[in-house]
C-alpha cells in the first residue's frame, strides 16, 4: 500500500514553501506502515518540530509515536494496523463511507472531489479512492490555511467520531484524527462521540463481514463508467477485508 501520492520526498521534507508540512507527516502516520515510514521516523519528528502548528503535548505524542514507529517490529506495526483499518468499516479511512455508507451519493460525492482534485493540479494514484483519509491530507497540505479550515470543518464530525472509535481501541492512529481538530479547534467535538461510541457492536468478527459481504459483493446500480470503477475499488477492499478475516480556521505557530 506504499500510494505513491503519499511518498513523503526529501524535498519534500527540506522545503518550509511548499505546503504546510504537518499534513503530509500527518497523512504518513495514518498510512500503512512500511519500512520506508520507519527509516522517514527521525524527518517527520524534525517535520512536526519544526512547523510547530499543533499544540505541544499533542505534538509531542506524535513525535514519541513516530520514535515508536521507528523502534517496532515491522510486520507487529503491519498486523496491528490491518486489525484496525481493514476488518470492518468502523475506522474506514475512506471519509464518505461515514456519511453515505453505499448510497448513490456516494459516487457522486468521490467524483465531486475527483474534480476539486482535478481542478487544483493535485494528481491521484488510481489505485486508491479519492476519499481515502491519507491521500485527502496530502491534497489538503498543498491549499491555503482558509481552504484547509474549511475543508477540515466539513468533516470535523467524522473525524470526532474516528478519534473516538480509535481512543476506545487505544490506537496511536487517535492522535492523527485529533490533530486535525486541534488545527481548527475542535477537540472538545470528540466528546460528542464519546458515550455512543462505547454502546457499539463491533463490526469487524467473520460473521459481520460474512453479512456485508452477502449484502453488497453483487451491485448493479451504477449509471456510470466512472461509478463502476469506483464501486470495484470499494468491491476489492471489501473482498480482502473478507480474506483477511477469513485466513474551520487552522492554527498558526504554537510554538
Amino acid at each position: 500500500m506504499a500510494n505513491a501520492a503519499l511518498q513523503m520526498a526529501e524535498e519534500t521534507m527540506i522545503q518550509p514553501e511548499s505546503g504546510m508540512r504537518s499534513l503530509r507527516v500527518l497523512a504518513r502516520l495514518l498510512d500503512y506502515p512500511t519500512a520506508a515510514l520507519q527509516e522517514a521516523a527521525g524527518d517527520l519528528i524534525e517535520a512536526l518540530d519544526a512547523e510547530r502548528r499543533l499544540p505541544a503535548a499533542l505534538r509531542a505524542d506524535l513525535m514519541s509515536w513516530c520514535q515508536r514507529i521507528a523502534d517496532g517490529d515491522l510486520l507487529e506495526l503491519q498486523s496491528e494496523y490491518v486489525a484496525l483499518f481493514d476488518k470492518g468499516r468502523a475506522h474506514s479511512l475512506l471519509l464518505f463511507e461515514h456519511v453515505h455508507g453505499e448510497s448513490r451519493d456516494r459516487g457522486q460525492a468521490m467524483v465531486d472531489l475527483i474534480e476539486e482534485y482535478k481542478a487544483a493540479g493535485f494528481e491521484l494514484d488510481a489505485r486508491e479512492l479519492p476519499d481515502y483519509l491519507p491521500l485527502f491530507l496530502e491534497y489538503l497540505s498543498t491549499r491555503s490555511d482558509e481552504e484547509i479550515g474549511r475543508w477540515l470543518g466539513e468533516i470535523r464530525h467524522i473525524l470526532a467520531l474516528l478519534t473516538a472509535r480509535l481512543e476506545e481501541r487505544g490506537a496511536d492512529q487517535a492522535l492523527v484524527t485529533r490533530a486535525l481538530l486541534a488545527l481548527i479547534d475542535a477537540e472538545d467535538d470528540v466528546e460528542t462521540k464519546r458515550e455512543a461510541v462505547v454502546g457499539e457492536t463491533r463490526d469487524d468478527t467473520p460473521e459481520a463481514l460474512d453479512a456485508v459481504w452477502e449484502e453488497e459483493a453483487v451491485r448493479f446500480s451504477a449509471k456510470s463508467d466512472e461509478d463502476c470503477a469506483l464501486q470495484s475499488a470499494e468491491g476489492r477492499r471489501l473482498a480482502e477485508r473478507k480474506r483477511q478475516v477469513q485466513g474551520e480556521a487552522v492554527n498558526g505557530d504554537l510554538s
